[in-house]
Formats: structure tokens, sequence, C-alpha cells
């Protein structure tokens, strides 16, 4: 009989997210999440048989979660905000150009950042007039918001996604 987890999957990949995010991917070993979640190296090494198969489940793990995010904004009451509304319930604890940066050596990974992106997409055109415009117009602004979102992060803060928008619908 297995015995229970104490520390869950989620758990452990929270803490390996923080540490790819914090200091690389060369410091994502087992000894280091061990210490994170006071879980034994032997214990990790059994539940994910090496540290590229632990990196990649914490990556797939927070793509599923931001398309979970997406899912729920889609369907929220708060839905007559429009765009920017939207936008803002999509900004979270996981930036995705970060994940996106750490996703790119593994095809399965970029695979479901496309599906994430693909879903962004689509929330955005079916907050937009429906018209033949509205796919490229979604597009556009998801460009500009991950653009925002990056260059607001080093210091870029002249651009207003939401004058963008209204030019833009």
């Amino acid at each position: 009989m297995a015995r229970t987890k104490l520390i869950s999957d989620r758990d452990v990949f929270q803490q390996v997210l923080t540490l790819l995010l914090q200091s690389g991917e060369k410091a994502v070993t087992f000894s280091a999440v061990s210490a994170a979640t006071g879980l034994a190296p032997t214990t990790l090494v059994q539940r994910f048989s090496s540290c590229n198969a632990m990196i990649s489940s914490a990556i797939s793990q927070a793509w599923q979660d931001l398309s979970a995010l997406v899912e729920a904004a889609s369907t929220d009451a708060a839905a007559h905000k429009g765009v920017p509304g939207l936008l803002k319930m999509l900004t979270g604890p996981i930036d995705p150009g970060a994940l996106l940066t750490l996703s790119l050596r593994d095809p399965a990974l970029v695979e479901q950042a496309k599906d994430w992106r693909s879903k962004v997409e689509q929330a955005i055109a079916a907050r937009l007039d429906v018209s033949a415009k509205a796919k490229e117009t979604a597009a556009l602004i998801f460009a500009a918001w991950q653009g925002r979102m990056l260059w607001g992060a080093g210091g870029g803060k002249g651009f207003r996604l939401g004058d963008a928008i209204k030019q833009l619908v």
C-alpha cells in the first residue's frame, strides 16, 4: 500500500518554480528542493525519477494553472468589464513570459504555452464585438498585453494598454 503524501506534488512544484525563477535551472536539484519542501531527496527521486522530469512537471502544472485561470475568467460574472477586466483577472502569480522562457526546450511545454495563448485570444475575442476582425484584434491585444507585462517589469511605464485597446476596438 502506498503511503499518503504529506506534501502534494503541487506544493513541490511551487518550490521548483520558485527556485527556477529566482536562481535558474541549475539551482533545481533534489537537494535544493528537499531543503525547500522538507521531503527527503530519495522521496523526490521516487516521485519524479529525475530533476528534468520534476522541472518539466512543475512547468506543465503552471501552464495548466494559467489555462484554468483563463477558463475561470471567461465564465466570471465580471465579463461586463470587457477586455481590460479580463486581462486584470489573468494577471496572477505566474509570469507567462518567464514560464515561456522556461518551456522553450521542451516541445510539449511549448504546445501548452501555445494552447494557453489560444485560450486567452479566444477569451479576448469573445469580449469584443462579433466581427470578422475580432480574432485578429484579439491577437494584437494579446501581444500588447504581454509586451506591457514584459517591459513594465523592466521599468517601462509609458505604455497604457487601455488606450491601445480603445484604438483597436
